[in-house]
């Protein structure tokens, strides 16, 4: 008798990509260690990280910072969208998608307040993190392109 597979649950997913996604704890819980897009996830949160360190170490003109920080906010975004992507997705496509030997129905898949309650998160610090890197990396940008125009002025 063939080994099944363990059920991926809905709710699980979505609070997983919403707490953990910026690390890609979602894509192992559902495709598993050798998930190329899970271990790069990483990568842009730790940029993001470096980039926040930057602005403590050397203030807010420190330009490298102007493009890290942003990685963390768009990659925490991202994360978010897919959380609400999960938890809003309907039972027989989440079950055909990641527990295909299952049944169309299979509780697995099912949504309960739960997993609204991740999508309402995920929907408020999704939004939050990707409007303020917006208005942190294009307010640097043009505070940037002022200073240079005046010292061109000059």
């Amino acid at each position: 008798m063939a080994e099944m597979k363990s059920m991926k649950n809905k709710t699980v997913s979505t609070w997983i990509t919403f707490l953990g996604g910026p690390l890609g704890l979602h894509r192992f819980y559902l495709h598993g260690w050798s998930d190329t897009l899970g271990w790069a996830l990483p990568i842009p949160t730790a940029l993001g990280i470096y980039g926040i360190e930057r602005v403590q170490q050397y203030g807010l003109d420190d330009q490298l910072s102007w493009v890290l920080i942003p990685l963390l906010g768009f990659t925490m975004a991202g994360c978010a969208l897919t959380a609400i992507f999960y938890g809003l997705m309907p039972v027989e496509k989440w079950n055909a998608r990641f527990n295909p030997e299952a049944d169309a129905e299979a509780p697995a898949g099912l949504t309960n307040w739960l997993t609204m309650l991740a999508v309402i998160a995920a929907l408020l610090v999704g939004a939050i993190s990707m409007m303020g890197s917006l208005a942190y990396s294009f307010q640097h940008y043009f505070e940037y392109q002022v200073e240079e125009a005046r010292k061109i002025s000059q």
